[in-house]
Parts: structure tokens; C-alpha cells; sequence
């Protein structure tokens, strides 16, 4: 028992600091949008607010994991944490909406430097056989943070004020900043960056990302697929105050309790995998967890009242976890930790270059058709995709890619 306990203290250390951070950036969410709209009265400055981070990746993840990969990754995450802290508690003091925009974007490019970091870091810390554990766990925090945050940041509004909210986020980073001082370090040697970073490498650095692809056909389409999807259920989130309201004709009130039964359906699928993902393969979490998701997108599709957008909700926040851990852990087994960074980094330029034109297109859509069309249509094609992956991952002959011993 001591010695599992010796075990998980360096995971246990970095789930907390990735789930302050968490829960920071869900208290940071509300405040910020309102403080927008306080200071604009405008709902379309609030919406530049959903820009600023896919158009920072595409600027910065085209060359962000080449840096990552080269460089010590525990530096790279407490940097970018301060960046982030020291950035989060200079936003109340600012008098422009300008500059308040300029700030959001020096913290999406430190956020495009933490999150790719890492994803490699965790990889390279955690042994294999217990990935699946660990991401399960992080499907947890990531859920309470979800719920929490926004509670927390109501509460800090009724009984503080917007400034207080933001600070808060602030010293959540800070926090996590000095978990992470305290691990191990991964990177058996300090690079020496300047020397490398230059066009060519660059260059080729994208060339062995491609030359990947080409080497790991299956993984990268299992990758795509995600990525995908990720992009669809996007699209759907971002019409989800129009449609919850405008076609099935919810209240304010209603909508509210709307997240908040999906929150819970978010908790209590993650507390739920922890205890069962050590009986189920990484097949089984992909393929049950992304076929419900995509079901509980059908379900609120088709919703006309309160109850049933409720059960498609549930159920798409109970299984997040499922396919989330599954992924996460089947992406982590199969790509080499020392091009994890360029290879996370450059395909989330191309996630995000395609989410801003989709997203536009399923704004004008909206306004052309009945955004109940565009909302079906999307679940139906979801639905498809997950279907597809299901089919991909139950290969007999791709078995291997789902091997959770030590030896891979």
C-alpha cells in the first residue's frame, strides 16, 4: 500500500495543479465575459472573446511544438503558468478593450505552449499500464472543475466583485506553478533552442509529422476522427444558447438548469470511470463513449422540451469521460513522446484553421436555414463518424495499437 501510494504522489501532485488550473480557467470564463460586457455593452465583443483562442493557434502551434520537443518540459509548464497568472491579474487594471484583447492573446499563446507541454510531460511521467487510470482520473477533475467553476465564480460575484473572480484565477496558476516546480524532471538533457529554431527545422519538423502520418496510418485516422467530431459537437456548443432558447423555448432559468444537470452527468460518468476503465479495454471506452456522445447530440437535436434536451445532455456529459480516457490514453501509447509536441501542436493548427471556417459557416447557415436542420444534420453526421470509428478500432488485426502491458 505505501509503496502505491510512494507511486502516485508525483501523478497526485500533477492532477492537482492541472485541475486548479483548471477550475481557475472555468471562474476566469464567467468573469471575463461579463467583464467584456460591462465594459462594451456589446454581445458581439463577447463573442470576439471564442476567436482569440483558435486564431492564436493557428499563429503559434505551427512552430510551438518544436520548441516543446527541444526543451525542458516542466520549465516550459511553471512559465507558462506564471505568464498566464501575472497575465489574468494586469486584465482588471486595464481601460481598453483593446489591450484587454492583446492580454487574452499573450495568455491563448502561453495556454498553446501549456496544454501540448503537457500532454508530452504526462506521457513521459506516467507508465503505461497506469495511463488509462490517470487519464480517467483527469476526465474527473476536468468534470468537477466544470462544475465547480462556474459556482464558485457566482459566489465570488454575489459576495465580491468581477475583480476578485479574475485574481482568483490568477492564484490558480500561481498554484499550479509551484505543484509542478516540486516533480520530477522528464528531459534527460537541456537543449539549447536558439541554435535549432531555425526556418529549415522548422520545415522539417513538419516533414517528420507527415512522414508519422504516412508511418502510422491508423492512429492518425483514429486521431482525425476525434478531431472531427471535436469539430461538429463544437459547432453544435456554439448555437446552444439560440437553440436551447429560440427553437425548443427554454427560460433562462431552464437553460441554467440545463448545464447543471449536464455538469452532473459530466461528474458522474468521471467518477464512474475511474472505478470500471480497468475492466474495460481502450476499444471498449472509444467506441461505447463516442457512439453515446454522439447519441446524446441526437437526443437534443431532436428535443422539444426541457426532458428530453435534459437526457441528451446527460447523456452526452456521462460518457464525455469514456471517450475522453479511451482517446486520450490510445493517443498517448501510440505516438513517440519525443515528437508528441510537434505533433499535437501542428495538427491543432489545422483543428483550429478548420473550426473558425466551420464555425462561420454554421453561423450563416443559421441564419439561412432552420438551425434545427443544421443542428440534426450535424448529429446525424456525428453519429456516422462514430460509427466509422467503431468499426476502425474493432479490427482484429489492429489489436496491438490497443495493448495496455508495459512492453506496448
Amino acid at each position: 500500500m505505501n509503496q502505491s501510494l510512494k507511486e502516485w504522489k508525483f501523478p497526485a501532485m500533477l492532477l492537482t495543479g492541472l485541475g486548479l488550473s483548471s477550475l481557475g480557467d472555468f471562474i476566469y470564463l464567467v468573469a471575463i465575459n461579463l467583464l467584456v460586457l460591462k465594459m462594451t455593452g456589446s454581445a458581439a465583443a463577447v463573442a470576439a472573446l471564442w476567436v482569440v483562442g483558435p486564431i492564436t493557434s493557428i499563429f503559434v502551434n505551427g512552430w510551438s511544438g518544436s520548441i516543446i520537443d527541444r526543451s525542458n518540459k516542466k520549465k516550459i509548464m511553471i512559465i507558462t503558468d506564471i505568464v498566464r497568472a501575472v497575465a489574468v491579474a494586469i486584465i482588471p487594471l486595464l481601460p481598453s478593450i483593446w489591450m484587454i484583447y492583446a492580454l487574452l492573446f499573450v495568455i491563448s499563446v502561453a495556454k498553446s505552449f501549456f496544454n501540448p507541454t503537457s500532454t508530452t510531460y504526462i506521457t513521459a511521467l506516467i507508465p503505461k499500464e497506469k495511463r488509462k487510470t490517470f487519464n480517467s482520473i483527469r476526465s474527473l477533475v476536468s468534470s468537477g472543475a466544470f462544475i465547480t467553476g462556474p459556482a464558485i465564480a457566482g459566489v465570488l460575484l454575489i459576495v465580491g466583485s468581477l475583480e476578485i473572480a479574475i485574481y482568483s484565477n490568477a492564484i490558480s496558476f500561481v498554484i499550479s506553478a509551484i505543484l509542478i516546480a516540486f516533480l520530477p524532471n522528464i528531459d534527460s538533457n537541456q537543449n539549447d533552442i536558439t541554435k535549432k529554431l531555425q526556418l529549415k527545422n522548422l520545415l522539417e519538423d513538419w516533414k517528420v509529422v507527415i512522414r508519422f502520418g504516412k508511418e502510422a496510418l491508423f492512429v492518425m485516422t483514429i486521431y482525425s476522427s476525434f478531431v472531427i467530431f471535436d469539430i461538429f459537437t463544437m459547432a453544435m456548443d456554439s448555437q446552444e444558447v439560440v437553440f436551447t432558447q429560440r427553437v425548443i423555448g427554454l427560460t433562462e432559468v431552464e437553460y441554467s438548469l440545463l448545464m447543471s444537470v449536464t455538469g452532473i452527468g459530466y461528474a458522474v460518468g468521471g467518477l464512474l470511470v475511474i472505478f470500471i476503465s480497468r475492466f474495460l479495454s481502450i476499444r471498449a471506452l472509444i467506441g461505447t463513449g463516442l457512439f453515446m456522445l454522439a447519441a446524446g447530440y441526437f437526443i437534443y437535436s431532436l428535443s422539444t422540451s426541457f426532458t428530453m434536451a435534459a437526457t441528451g445532455f446527460i447523456i452526452l456529459g456521462f460518457f464525455f469521460a469514456f471517450s475522453n480516457t479511451g482517446f486520450t490514453t490510445f493517443y498517448q501509447n501510440n505516438v513517440p513522446v519525443e515528437i508528441m509536441g510537434r505533433v499535437t501542436s501542428i495538427v491543432s493548427v489545422l483543428q483550429s484553421a478548420v473550426s473558425v471556417v466551420f464555425l462561420l459557416f454554421i453561423g450563416i447557415m443559421g441564419d439561412l436555414l432552420p438551425l434545427r436542420y443544421t443542428i440534426v444534420t450535424l448529429s446525424i453526421v456525428s453519429v456516422v463518424l462514430a460509427v466509422f470509428v467503431i468499426i476502425l478500432v474493432s479490427q482484429p488485426t489492429k489489436k496491438v495499437y490497443f495493448s495496455e502491458d508495459k512492453a506496448g
